[in-house]
């Protein structure tokens, strides 16, 4: 049993219980713990008579129903669902009794309210713990007053109270009105792992059933109340802006009620992290209905003209960075060739371990090869979209946000309000991948709304997110290897950049594993905006860095696996620097798991396999991938995964997650791509933009889970990174050919 002190929290779990409708009510901030949240209607009691709205709590009815506030925003990755699991289960509370709500913005109750970087578990499992656990004491004392017994004589199971010696018992709810008054005990005993009940237990999403019956859930779904539809056009390239419009053609078409102009970040705003835009000059078109402005839109006419060189400040989390924007309209294959150029040149030292450039003279091997990738779309399946209706009083919006803490004060900003004035309400997201981190299309619902002076809801259409969105950049990356005479890995070394920043990890394997080691990198300035995309940056390294590791395990004649199994022996017991990111006992165990799971060593006839290892937000994945051909085609027939993310809470919703990032990952590796020519997207919709379809997912995948009792540590995006480099390995066991590119099959081969 494991004593934790409540204290932690008189910051993150304030006491604020009071009596409501008969209930306990415990407030608890979740700067630095947790919020849960959850709507499962497999209750038959009726609801009490009220309920407290407030933000950040816990809420124990007098029919001992309890409410948990969640103020993750959620977008798929189930956090709906398995963070108020996690307090049920402290709680001792039945699944069924607990209900969730979703929190909306409110930095001062929640503090950092965001939904990205697999960080949500991890970062709430204490707190949501503490939280349950809390909770749960405070009833036990309850009743070990009123029955005038010790409390240590108390059990609980599944939300009922008993002292055995006098055979009473009662419901949370008959003790929730004597447990708000008490004082919050000073720590409280967690469970330990082996006496977890519904931890660890399957659960069904709790909104499986309004998805699939269509219940109002996305931010597209929000209604209110005489509200106007509102669309933006932006300049049509990257380096453009805006010089003039003429709003009189398209100001009389039916069912348009006004068209103007918006700048959504004044020059001398220093931005937010967040706060990437590269068009902050926008028109407006403001009309009463979707098919309406959309036409209108068509017709509206406007010049453009080249933007200049130009600086801003941002806040990259308190240190502050001056941010420049080149001026010109770049082109894909001028990006090529500028990173060919800069590559040739010697990078920015990050790491160096040894005497590599020594190591490599005497080398009797060397290894070397280049690796490039294009920059990429989101592409969520719900466009970009946020309603706002703004008032003197205040700004109310509502819409699908990943940082609403972040967004909100850019917008309370814009609109020259206190931040306490804008209230945001979240919705589920229809996709978010690091898209939705980025709010400036709530910034421009809000000014709409501000202009029009009504009610509106802004929607994008899917060619206004693909030519004007946030991308995952074009990297590049050089990797080269020494071998001695009895093929050992002697020397390595990494050169990475890309447009416009840079991919390297310089601390991860097999950083650690080899005595001399180099890691440099570079980057180019560039005026297209990028941003988050599904395991920033590990997307690329990983995969190019698990295909060099094949061609290097080729060349010393040894099977990958047990390759890469002997360079993390070496850093097991014998490691190179000190500030090498992964553990080698938990990259080492994906890989073994995987190996046996896969059955490695016996593949099928006439299927090609490859392999993957990867560590990243602060997870471990291994893939083994099995292809086979079909005709001229390669198709993937099945996935093995295997994942050490700590304690897996919900098991199928962890498996549902890691199998959607083997698809994501399979589909934006074959065929992701996004071009420019004179800073336009050359893909501006699903007819040339490839997105994978049903046949080209794998037929079968398996995803295995390492036990442990560590806490979990991430599991959205680690999955994902590894799936590129076992494809490629695969392909090339399919093909014989070796794959340097992304994506893999071109996009000449796929619209001809």
């Amino acid at each position: 049993m494991t004593l934790v002190k409540t204290k932690i929290g008189r910051r993150a779990f304030i006491k604020n219980t009071s009596l409501a409708g008969g209930g306990l009510i415990l407030g608890f901030s979740i700067f630095n713990s947790c919020k849960p949240k959850e709507a499962e209607k497999l209750v038959v009691q009726e609801m009490p008579k009220e309920w407290f709205e407030i933000n950040s709590y816990l809420k124990i009815g007098d029919n001992g129903l309890v409410t948990i506030m969640a103020p993750n925003p959620e977008f798929g990755q189930g956090v709906i669902t398995s963070m108020p699991m996690i307090v049920a289960d402290e709680l001792d509370v039945a699944w069924k009794e607990v209900l969730v709500e979703q929190a909306n913005f409110d930095t001062e109750s929640y503090g950092w309210q965001f939904t990205g970087g697999s960080q949500g578990i991890r970062r709430r499992w204490e707190g949501l713990r503490m939280a349950g656990a809390t909770a749960k004491q405070m009833l036990k004392e309850a009743a070990a007053q009123i029955w005038q017994v010790s409390v240590s004589e108390i059990t609980v199971s599944e939300g009922v109270l008993r002292h055995k010696a006098s055979g009473n018992s009662a419901g949370y709810g008959e003790m929730a009105s004597v447990a708000a008054k008490l004082e919050v005990p000073k720590e409280v005993p967690l469970k330990e792992v082996k006496d977890f009940t519904i931890i660890g237990k399957s659960k069904k999403s709790v909104e499986n059933q309004k998805i699939v019956t269509g219940k109002p859930l996305f931010g597209l779904d929000y209604q209110f109340e005489n509200s106007l539809i509102a669309m933006v056009e932006h300049p049509p390239a990257f380096g453009l802006k805006l010089k003039s419009f003429d709003a009189a053609e398209v100001g009389s078409m039916p069912g348009i009620v006004d068209v103007f102009s918006i700048k959504t970040l004044e020059d001398d705003f220093k931005r937010g992290y967040f706060d990437t835009n590269a068009f902050t000059d926008l028109i407006a078109i403001v009309g009463k209905s979707t098919w309406e402005v959309m036409n209108a839109k068509k017709k509206l006419k406007a010049e453009w003209e080249p933007i200049a060189d130009s600086t801003y400040k941002m806040d990259r989390f308190g240190t502050e960075v001056d941010v420049e924007v080149p001026k010109g309209l770049e082109s894909t294959d001028e990006h090529y060739k500028k990173m060919k150029v800069m590559a040739a040149k010697p990078g920015t030292m990050v790491r160096k371990d040894g005497n590599p450039e020594a190591a490599f003279k005497k080398a009797a091997k060397i290894i070397e090869r280049t690796y490039t990738c294009p920059f990429l779309a989101h592409n969520c399946m719900e466009p970009m979209n946020f309603f706002a209706h703004v008032t003197d009083e205040g700004a109310k919006l509502a819409g699908p946000l990943q940082a609403p803490g972040l967004t909100g004060p850019t917008v309370a900003a814009r609109l020259g309000m206190p931040v306490e004035r804008v209230d945001i309400e979240l919705t589920r997201m229809g996709g978010g991948f690091g898209r939705r981190a980025y709010g400036h299309y709530a910034v421009e619902a809000a000014l709409i709304s501000q202009q029009a002076k009504a009610p509106i809801k802004l929607i994008y259409n899917r060619e206004d997110d693909m030519t004007a969105g946030i991308y995952r950049p074009s990297y590049h990356a050089t990797y080269k290897a020494a071998l001695d005479e009895n093929n050992n890995l002697v020397a390595f070394h990494v050169k990475a950049g890309g447009i416009p920043e840079t991919p390297l990890f310089a601390n991860r394997f097999p950083a650690g594993a080899v005595d001399n080691y180099l890691a440099e990198q570079w980057a180019i300035n560039s005026n297209i905006t990028i941003g988050a995309f599904r395991a920033p940056r590990s997307n690329f390294m990983a995969g190019v860095e698990q295909a060099f590791l094949d061609e290097v395990a080729e060349a010393a004649g040894k099977d990958p696996i047990d390759f890469r199994l002997e360079l993390l022996e070496r850093v097991k017991n014998d490691p190179v620097g000190e500030n090498n990111e992964y553990e080698p006992n938990r990259l080492a165990g994906v890989l073994k798991l995987v190996r046996e799971k896969s059955n490695w060593s016996q593949a099928p006839s006439g299927t090609h396999r490859g392999v993957s290892a990867y560590f990243c937000h602060n997870s471990y994945a291994a893939h083994v991938v099995d292809v086979v051909m079909e005709g001229d085609v390669p198709k993937v027939e099945k996935v093995v995964c295997a994942v050490d993310c700590g304690i897996v809470v919900n098991p199928d919703a962890a498996a549902n997650m890691t199998e959607g990032a083997i698809v994501d990952g399979i589909g934006n590796a074959m065929y992701g791509e996004l071009t420019f020519n004179e800073g336009q997207t050359e893909q501006k919709n699903f007819d040339r933009y490839k997105i994978i379809r049903y046949s080209e997912t794998p037929n079968k995948i398996e995803v295995h889970f390492v036990r442990n009792e560590i806490d979990p540590t991430g599991l959205g995006e680690p999955p994902f990174p590894p799936v590129f480099g076992a494809l490629a390995n695969a392909l090339y066991k399919a093909t014989g050919e070796r794959l340097y590119h992304q994506p893999f099959i071109s996009r000449k081969q796929v619209i001809g």
